[in-house]
């Protein structure tokens, strides 16, 4: 059986040059070119064109070589690294870049990172795949290098005296009853121990991350840290409020991340950042209203097709910060262009109306002229934004200017009486005047001490200090000492009294816009009567507004034996109020330095950078 198969050999001769590996011969010149002449023309071209895709492939997948942004030095770099970025607002900042200071308040470093969070390591920076949240990049697969430094947190010291100690207590008694009855939703309903869902994200946790960290509250911010990290995802099939969750929500975790040093703040603002921006995909790069964060499609208010022209713009703060924390431009330059094509719409003498249509991009005709609702916070985030960029956007502050020259010549009056100034509005496009201050608007003192601490005008001071006696009447003038959501001045001539309050007007929500004034002036005056008014507000408070399970808002300013308990706790109030007399009661006026930090409109600190 064997016999039938036979061996079969193949003889292979080799030519010396090939088969001694080792001689470093190979091919002789003179045969490769006897080779290449043995070539038709169809065949060497066909090795031309191989050769050269050869190169192009190589050329293609080696590294490109990008400039990128080092925070360390503030200088662009060169890095091979095709997925950075180049620092924002590039082509809107003429100045040489300086590097910014994220360190806040290196003087003090914490010794604790982030509190109960094994906090003694420095937080190393994060990388592309670092940013995964939900099983997918922080931005769908679009994020660069983050390129803010390491955080080691900042250290505050706790309460120093009697009045900081109360307002501790306060807080404590807020969030005791939230935590029972209103755990993980949005607010309490401290009357009837329930809750009130807006957006279902938690917001009165988030919203006073910052300032549980800043009272020292330690056990209170592991327990909030802990929901925040485990249970705000903000995947939930239901529509929000660019203006309302940028505020309160995106500047909340910005500021924990700058304050804490816990990456995992920031973590969850690039998830939910990158969900809000399908609202800036508009005809006219004017953001729509709302967003669906679950199916990213956004669209204008279901009961109208403008937006407020405050929301549109009291949302760049948070932006930039965001792409300054990331290193990618998308976020800072979505909301930067809308400031620069609001400073682009033909205005009145700097005052805008308060409505702007998302798809045309302009003005609705004839809306109202208002320092109040719908119109506050756009001349706030005016100056900040120009503060946040170390100066360096002028027509920011130049806009700013000119609409507060459009105030004091259009908006002011004084009452006839005791001749109190005070800041009315415009209607049907500036024609009619009306002599109603929204309490919103007392925001407006402590903004402008803030442009004459920045070196804008010295009268925008004088401005201010007589806008602080008037909100300081608006509380002293009602029995309870808390004051109305609106206040009508009397400017008729021979008639008795200031100010009065109509029924439907009556209601106290806690605002902080006064207790914030009030925070900024004395930081800047040093004036210890702006501490005493405050405490005489934080006494009302105690007084008409606190219940068994939190504090409640009230209907009725005027009567402090029927305040008519509206059953209902903001998430401003432990958000902004409460710290702002926290801070406003501190030995150190300086508590947060003005240099470093820019607050924006819900009282979230974000640091001021040098471009």
């Amino acid at each position: 059986m064997l016999g039938q198969f036979r061996k079969e050999y193949v003889a292979l001769n080799l030519p010396n040059t090939i088969v001694d590996a080792n001689s470093n011969r190979g091919w002789s010149k003179r045969s490769l070119w006897r080779w290449w002449n043995q070539l038709s023309r169809f065949q060497r071209s066909v090795v031309y064109i191989l050769i050269l895709a050869a190169c192009f492939a190589a050329l293609y997948f080696l590294p490109a070589t990008h400039p990128s942004w080092n925070p360390s030095n503030g200088k662009l770099n060169i890095a091979l690294d095709r997925n950075h970025v180049t620092p924002p607002l590039s082509l809107l900042s003429p100045k040489k870049a300086q590097p910014p200071d994220n360190s806040l308040d290196k003087e003090q470093p914490a010794k604790e990172a982030h509190i109960n969070n094994n906090t003694q390591k420095k937080q190393p920076m994060l990388d592309k795949e670092d940013l995964v949240l939900s099983g997918e990049t922080a931005n769908n697969n679009n994020v660069g290098q983050v390129h803010s430094p390491p955080r080691d947190g900042v250290k505050f010291s706790g309460s120093t005296n009697e009045r900081q100690a109360a307002v501790v207590a306060a807080f404590r008694h807020a969030w005791k009853g939230y935590k029972k009855y209103a755990w993980g939703h949005d607010h309490l309903k401290p009357i009837t121990g329930t809750f009130h869902d807006w957006f279902n994200l938690g917001l009165t946790i988030v919203d006073a991350l910052d300032t549980i960290y800043i009272m020292g509250l330690k056990e209170e911010f592991a327990e909030a840290r802990e929901w925040v990290a485990n249970s705000l995802h903000f995947d939930g099939n239901r529509d929000v409020n660019l203006f309302e969750v940028t505020i309160r929500v995106l500047g909340s975790l910005l500021s924990s991340y700058h304050l804490s040093g816990d990456r995992m703040f920031l973590d969850k603002a690039v998830d939910l950042g990158t969900r809000l921006l399908p609202c800036f995909d508009s005809d006219s790069g004017v953001p729509y209203s709302d967003v669906n964060l679950a199916t990213r499609k956004a669209h204008s208010p279901k009961w109208s097709p403008d937006s407020s022209t405050s929301e549109v713009t009291t949302i760049q703060l948070e932006f930039r910060d965001l792409s300054r924390c990331t290193g990618d431009p998308k976020f800072e330059d979505s909301a930067a262009k809308v400031s620069l094509h609001v400073h682009g719409l033909e205005k009145s003498e700097g005052l805008v109306p308060i409505f702007i249509n998302a798809n045309t991009g302009h003005f609705r005709s004839y809306s109202t002229i208002t320092l109040g609702a719908r119109g506050d916070s756009y001349y706030e985030y005016l100056l900040k934004q120009w503060i946040q960029t170390g100066q360096t956007i002028d027509y920011l502050r130049d806009d700013f200017v000119e609409a507060i020259s459009g105030v004091m010549k259009h908006l002011t009056r004084r009452t006839a009486q005791n001749k109190y100034l005070f800041i009315g509005e415009l209607l049907a496009g500036g024609r009619d005047f009306k002599p109603k201050m929204d309490h919103l608007t007392c925001y407006l003192p402590g903004t402008l001490a803030l442009g004459v601490h920045n070196g804008l005008p010295q009268e925008h001071m004088q401005l201010a200090e007589e806008l602080m006696t008037t909100c300081y009447q608006m509380y002293a003038q009602q029995p309870t000492f808390l004051a109305p959501e609106i206040t009508y001045f009397n400017i008729q001539e021979r008639t008795t009294g200031d100010m009065s309050v109509k029924t439907n007007d009556a209601h106290n929500l806690l605002r902080p816009e006064f207790v914030e004034s009030l925070w900024y002036m004395y930081q800047i005056t040093g004036n210890k009567t702006y501490q005493d008014w405050g405490w005489q507000i934080f006494q009302a408070f105690e007084k008409y507004a606190k219940v068994v399970n939190g504090y409640t808002s009230i209907g009725n300013v005027r009567n402090p034996v029927n305040t008519r308990p509206r059953d209902m706790m903001e998430s401003f109030f432990l958000s902004e109020t409460l710290k702002y007399l926290y801070l406003l009661f501190s030995d150190d006026p300086h508590i947060l330095s003005l240099d470093k930090y820019v607050l924006n409109s819900e009282a979230h600190p974000l640091p001021i950078y040098d471009t």
